[in-house]
């Protein structure tokens, strides 16, 4: 079984910056119509004080493939996404890439003692984000010192969310690992409105491997021993209906 994908390089892409191809800086819209508060840390302020929010917030709309920022890059701003999907990658020294995680409505980018991003940070979709200036959110938690509990508690949930993929990637084998990504990538999505049973992959299958440390011909496999088994259907590779529930859960160890 081979488990380490090829190289494989990436093409740049347009950095989010104000006045660059592919990102928009706009006027926030306001917070009463937001779909994806419940789901992220302003949910911590009660609907009385989003007015500060709003004061300090901007929104920033990402043309799918334009970067947000770098690896190593000055951590200037923190952004809560409200549309769309976007990834985190890191080269590692050997130069293949590692698909960190995907963000999705609700998360939270930026929460670091670090003075530069970790990930390099990329728009699968076409994407809408609420921008804070990293001063602006220093005095946000300094008044409402719930938003800064409300961070912290998103990333002690981020980090046990890294402890499991780890121990996914560890102990199981390309399908199980695969099996496992759907699943949870599923009730990511049940949570932010979707389906029970089904989920959507605007990602690539290069994504899925870079993310699962696997080859793309090896995820390739994967779907379709799910798909034989009866676990999974779909006409649409990156539309999938989980058809055994049960037997996916046993597959990935749950």
């Amino acid at each position: 079984m081979q488990t380490k994908p090829p190289l494989r390089s990436t093409p740049s892409a347009p950095v989010a910056r104000p006045g660059a191809t592919g990102a928009r800086r706009l006027p926030h819209s306001g917070c009463d119509g937001c779909l994806s508060r419940h789901l992220a840390v302003c949910a911590a302020l009660p609907a009385s004080e989003t007015h500060a929010l709003e004061e300090a917030a901007g929104e920033l709309a990402l043309a799918a493939g334009t970067t947000l920022a770098h690896e190593g890059g000055p951590r200037r701003d923190v952004y809560t996404v409200t549309r769309g999907m976007l990834r985190r990658v890191r080269l590692l020294a050997d130069g293949r890439r590692l698909v960190a995680g995907f963000l999705m409505p609700g998360d939270f980018i930026g929460f670091s003692g670090a003075a530069q991003y970790r990930h390099t940070i990329e728009a699968i979709t076409d994407s809408v984000l609420c921008v804070f200036p990293m001063p602006a959110m220093r005095r946000l938690c300094e008044r409402f010192p719930e938003l800064e509990s409300g961070m912290l508690a998103q990333a002690c949930a981020e980090l046990d969310a890294t402890r499991a993929s780890l121990m996914l990637l560890a102990r199981m084998g390309p399908a199980e690992r695969l099996a496992g990504f759907l699943l949870d990538l599923a009730e990511r999505q049940r949570l932010r409105g979707g389906a029970a049973q089904h989920v959507d992959l605007p990602m690539t299958r290069a994504d899925i491997a870079d993310h699962l440390g696997l080859t793309i011909e090896t995820v390739s496999r994967s779907f379709t021993r799910l798909r034989q088994d009866g676990a999974i259907a779909f006409t649409d590779p990156r539309a999938i209906d989980l058809v055994d529930l049960p037997a996916l859960r046993r597959a990935a160890g749950l």
